[in-house]
Parts: structure tokens; C-alpha cells; sequence
């Protein structure tokens, strides 16, 4: 006879209550580890989307992501005539916003050359950038669809491609845009303000300077060797493309990655009290139960057991339904929510550990009770 089992039964609805509540507990758990996992892989997938080499940006600075980079466009002809180099191409990157359908849309642009490195790969939906002027391909998370027209700066482009999983680090969508485009727009001013310039008799800004010269070697080129002779050059620095990952991790996304490890450190204390209140509430509810036990003879393992395999049952369907929630309702975040394999199961070895170790306070008070219990009311 399974003790644990029956007590369930004879109590389900409650039973049922409960495991719902530490389903949703789950759920945010789960949560916060996909949001962590999404904020990492947006960061890294702008970074890695170019398959670089190497990264050719101003001496002294860390960008492109870290921080604002200046090079000028010509630079890509040097870089690209160094021994060792298969392929460079300039890039660009700038955030802007724009209203669209009675919304304003906040979009992380990239501006490449075509035919180059830095294009676009893995269209789920219409085509590649094919002319030099207003068109753009853009991540599905933008809202935008095939033919759609949006503004960017002064000048509308038509929406001709669609990339998925294409997010900025601080979770804008991408969108590209070709690099003679992107330099128009990054060197637009309003026409009030360029009015005034113009009024000054200022000379208008020249959008010539890219943010980054991204670089493929040859096969057999040695990577500390093309990046040692680029940085020769006092007005320039490379990085390799695990350089730049581990700089993006440590520099721009670091804050938000600790203080999101520890909500999620926190909940899982949280977890852990509920989960441990209950268990205590549940057996001081059974004393009664559990004196009579005791008087007929049952021994103080069949006791534990009943306790803790209660316990493990808790957090066993609440893992459940906390996993089968977040699954049904992550794509309705507005940041991207990247659940793993391996977080789920190390959630449930957590949750198991947790239950285990929360039923202590169940076991402790069972064991102390006096058998005459049951006889005395």
C-alpha cells in the first residue's frame, strides 16, 4: 500500500491546487533561465552572423558593440589588400526608430556591402538586397512583412526579405540595409536642422566612416599575424572573433546577465521556502494520522517515505506544468525566450534536491510525535 498515494486521492483537490501554484513558480523559473539563455544568443547572433575572421575597428576603441567605432570607408581597400586576407567588407551599425502602422518601430540597422562579407544568410521568406538603393530585409520580430514600406530617415525602403532570430543586445530587431544607405542615413539631419547648418554656412556632414571593417582569411593565413600587422597601424585595432564574443559578454551584456542570474537565484530560494512551508503545513495537518500509524506499529521509514515522496510528487508536477506553460507562452514575450534541453532537466535535478531537503522540517516534526496521540484526541 502506497501511503503517499493514498493521501494524495483522499486530499487531490488540494493536491491539484497546489501543484498548479508551484506550476506558475516553475514557470517563472523557467522564464528567467530562457531570457538569460535569449539575451546571451542575441548578442552573440549579431556578432556572429557576419562569420568574421577578424574585426578591423578605431585604435583605442571597443567597438563596434561596446562603443561607438569611426573608420574611414577606404580602409576596407587596405585591409582587404594584406596578405593572409580572402574577403573584407565595411559595416555599420545604428539603432533607430521609426512609425510604422500607428506604431513607432525601434530597429537595430545594418548597413553591408553587397557581394561581400556581412550580408544576410538564411532567408526563411522572399529574397536578398538585389539593388543599391531602398531595400531591406528585416527579422520577422519587426512586424514587417513581404512588400511592406518603411521609413528610415528621409528615404522609404521596401521590405524584400525576411531573417529569423536576428536581435540586437539590447532587443531590437535587425534589420539590413545596404551600406551606401546606411552611410546616408547615419549623416541625415532633420530639415530644420539643416537648415540651420546650411544658415551658419557649415559644410554638411559627410557620412563616410563605417564602424567596423569585417575580415575572412585564407585557409592557411595566420590570424595573429594579420592582426598584429593591422594594429602596426597607429589609427587602427583588430580583434579576432572570440576576442570581440568574449568583450560583448563581459562588457555589454554583463550587467544584465548578473542582476537576471540573480532573480533567478532568488526565485529559486523562493521556491525552495514554499516548497518547504507546504510540506510542513501538509504533514502538521496529518499528526493525527501519523500518531495512529505509529501506535499500529508502522515504522519510522514508512513515515519518511510518505512525507518525502509527497514532496517529490509536488515539485515533480509542478515542474510539469510550469514547463509545459512557458512553452505555450514564450513566444509572446517581447524579447526572445531560449529554453534548452539542459535547463529543464537541470531545473527538475534542482526542484528534486530542493523537495528532498524541504521535507526535512516534515520528517522532523513527524518523527517527534507521541504514538499516545491518537488515543488522546
Amino acid at each position: 500500500m502506497n501511503l503517499a498515494y493514498r493521501d494524495v486521492r483522499h486530499n487531490l483537490f488540494r493536491f491539484i491546487l497546489t501543484c498548479l501554484g508551484l506550476g506558475l513558480l516553475m514557470g517563472l523559473v523557467l522564464a528567467m533561465m530562457g531570457i538569460y539563455n535569449g539575451l546571451v544568443a542575441d548578442a552573440l547572433n549579431v556578432v556572429r552572423a557576419p562569420g568574421a575572421d577578424l574585426w578591423v575597428v578605431e585604435a583605442g576603441r571597443l567597438g563596434p558593440f561596446a562603443e561607438p567605432s569611426k573608420i574611414p570607408d577606404g580602409t576596407r581597400e587596405t585591409i582587404a589588400r594584406l596578405h593572409g586576407v580572402r574577403d573584407a567588407g565595411s559595416i555599420t551599425y545604428q539603432t533607430v526608430e521609426t512609425p510604422h502602422a500607428g506604431k513607432t518601430l525601434r530597429l537595430y540597422v545594418i548597413g553591408y556591402e553587397r557581394g561581400r562579407i556581412g550580408e544576410p544568410r538564411n532567408l526563411v521568406e522572399g529574397r536578398a538586397i538585389e539593388r543599391s538603393h531602398f531595400e531591406v530585409v528585416a527579422d520577422r520580430k519587426s512586424g514587417l512583412s513581404i512588400g511592406d514600406r518603411v521609413r528610415l530617415g528621409r528615404n522609404h525602403f521596401r521590405v524584400v526579405g525576411l531573417i529569423e532570430d536576428a536581435m540586437s543586445s539590447g532587443g531590437d530587431p535587425v534589420v539590413y540595409i545596404t551600406l551606401s544607405d546606411a552611410l546616408t542615413l547615419q549623416s541625415q539631419q532633420s530639415p530644420s536642422a539643416a537648415r540651420v547648418q546650411s544658415a551658419r554656412g557649415e559644410a554638411p556632414a559627410k557620412g563616410d566612416t563605417v564602424a567596423a571593417i569585417i575580415v575572412h582569411l585564407e585557409p592557411e593565413a595566420d590570424i595573429r599575424s594579420v592582426a598584429r600587422t593591422i594594429r602596426q597601424w597607429k589609427h587602427l585595432s583588430a580583434m579576432t572573433q572570440v576576442e570581440q564574443e568574449d568583450l560583448l559578454i563581459r562588457s555589454v551584456v554583463d550587467r544584465a546577465r548578473r542582476q537576471i542570474g540573480l532573480f533567478l537565484a532568488i526565485l529559486l530560494t523562493v521556491s525552495a521556502v514554499v516548497i518547504a512551508l507546504i510540506i510542513y503545513t501538509m504533514t502538521m495537518e496529518k499528526l493525527k494520522q501519523i500518531a495512529t500509524l505509529k501506535l499500529i506499529g508502522a515504522r519510522d521509514r514508512t513515515i519518511i517515505g510518505l512525507i518525502v515522496q509527497q514532496a517529490v510528487a509536488l515539485g515533480a508536477v509542478g515542474w510539469g506544468l510550469g514547463l509545459v506553460l512557458i512553452l505555450l507562452v514564450k513566444d509572446y514575450f517581447p524579447r526572445r525566450v531560449l529554453l534548452e534541453p539542459v535547463n529543464a532537466v537541470a531545473l527538475a535535478g534542482i526542484i528534486f534536491l530542493v523537495c528532498v531537503l524541504a521535507s526535512g522540517l516534515g520528517v522532523r516534526a513527524a518523527l517527534k510525535v507521541d504514538p499516545a496521540t491518537a488515543i488522546g484526541g
